[in-house]
C-alpha cells in the first residue's frame, strides 16, 4: 500500500477543508449575516484576487512557466468536456432552465479557490507559477462558455462584444494582464509596495476558502435529485478519470499534472451558482451542485492524488 501517497494526499487536501470548516463554524455561530458575507466576498473577488494575480504574474519567470503543451492539452480537454455534456444534457434533460445549470456544473470547476491551494500544499507556494499562469487561459474560457450557455438556454442572444468586455472586467483576468504589462515593460515596483502586495496575495486564498465555507446553503434536492447526482458523478469522477488518465498518457508529471488535477478534478465553481441566479437558470440545482461536489471532493481529490502518486505521476 502506498502510505506515502496517503500522506501527500492528506497534507494537500485537509488544509483546504479545514479553512472551509472554519467558515462553516462562522456560519453556524451567525458571526456574519448573508448580506455581510456577500459584501466581504465581493471585496475578496474584486480586490484580493486582482492583487494576487497581479503579484503572481509580475513575479513570474515567463520562460519557465509558459507551458504550450500544457495549455494545448487543457484547452482540448476543456473543449471535449464542454461539448459532450452540451449535447448529452439536451438529449436527457427536457427543461431548458436546468440544461444550462447542468452543463455549467459539469464543465466548470472551482479551479482558483480549491485548485490553487491544493497545488500549493503539494509543491509549495513558490512552485505554483505554472498553475497561476493557467488562470489566464482557463478562467476567460469558463466565463465566456458560462455566459453563452446560460444565454442560449434562456432564449437570449449572445453579444460577442459584451462577452469580451465582461471577460476583461473579471478581476483575475485584469490582475493577470496588469501584472504581465508591468513585467513585459520592465516597470519597477519598490519593495515597500511589493511587501504588502505579497502579504495580500498570501492571504487571499485562506480568506476566500473561509468565506466559501461561511456562504454554504443547503437547499432542497427533491425536485432535481437525478440531475444533481448526474452532475456530481460527471464533475468528480468521470471527467477527472478521463482527463487525468489522458494527461498521464501524454507524459505530464509533477506540478504540471497537479495543475491538471486542480483544473479538472476540483468541484463545481461557486461562480456558476451566482451566474445561474443572475441569468434565470436553475439556481437551486446550481447551488446544490456547488455544495455537494465541494463536500464530496475532500474524498475524491484525496483519491485521485493517492492513485496517481502510486502510479508515479505525482
Amino acid at each position: 500500500m502506498d502510505f506515502r501517497g496517503f500522506q501527500i494526499a492528506f497534507e494537500a487536501v485537509v488544509p483546504v477543508f479545514v479553512l472551509i470548516g472554519v467558515g462553516l463554524v462562522i456560519r453556524l455561530r451567525k458571526l456574519l449575516t448573508d448580506a455581510e458575507l456577500k459584501r466581504v466576498n465581493g471585496m475578496v473577488f474584486q480586490t484580493f484576487f486582482f492583487i494576487m494575480l497581479f503579484y503572481s504574474t509580475y513575479t513570474t519567470n515567463i520562460r519557465q512557466t509558459f507551458q504550450p503543451r500544457l495549455i494545448a492539452f487543457a484547452l482540448c480537454s476543456l473543449a471535449v468536456i464542454y461539448l459532450v455534456p452540451f449535447f448529452l444534457v439536451q438529449k436527457f434533460e427536457p427543461t431548458d432552465k436546468r440544461r444550462g445549470a447542468m452543463i455549467q456544473a459539469i464543465y466548470r470547476s472551482n479551479f482558483v479557490l480549491l485548485g490553487i491551494p491544493l497545488v500549493a500544499n503539494l509543491f509549495g507556494e513558490e512552485n505554483i507559477a505554472v498553475t497561476t499562469m493557467m488562470i489566464a487561459v482557463v478562467v476567460p474560457i469558463y466565463n465566456v462558455l458560462g455566459v453563452m450557455t446560460l444565454e442560449i438556454f434562456r432564449g437570449g442572444k449572445v453579444a460577442p462584444l459584451q462577452l469580451f468586455k465582461n471577460v476583461l472586467k473579471n478581476p483575475m483576468i485584469a490582475g493577470a494582464l496588469c501584472g504581465l504589462a508591468f513585467l513585459v515593460l520592465g516597470i519597477p515596483i519598490p519593495n515597500v509596495v511589493m511587501k504588502p502586495l505579497h502579504q495580500i496575495s498570501v492571504a487571499t486564498t485562506p480568506i476566500a476558502l473561509i468565506i466559501l465555507g461561511a456562504s454554504f446553503h443547503l437547499g432542497t434536492t427533491a425536485s432535481h435529485r437525478k440531475q444533481l447526482i448526474a452532475c456530481i458523478i460527471s464533475r468528480l469522477i468521470i471527467i477527472p478519470a478521463a482527463v487525468l488518465s489522458a494527461g498521464a498518457f501524454f507524459g505530464f508529471r509533477g506540478v504540471e499534472f497537479a495543475t491538471l488535477i486542480a483544473i479538472f478534478a476540483s468541484p463545481c465553481a461557486v461562480a456558476g451558482f451566482a451566474m445561474a441566479q443572475q441569468m434565470d437558470s436553475d439556481a437551486d440545482l446550481a447551488g446544490n451542485c456547488v455544495v455537494f461536489t465541494t463536500a464530496l471532493s475532500c474524498l475524491t481529490l484525496f483519491g485521485w492524488i493517492v492513485i496517481f502518486h502510486s502510479l508515479g505521476v505525482l
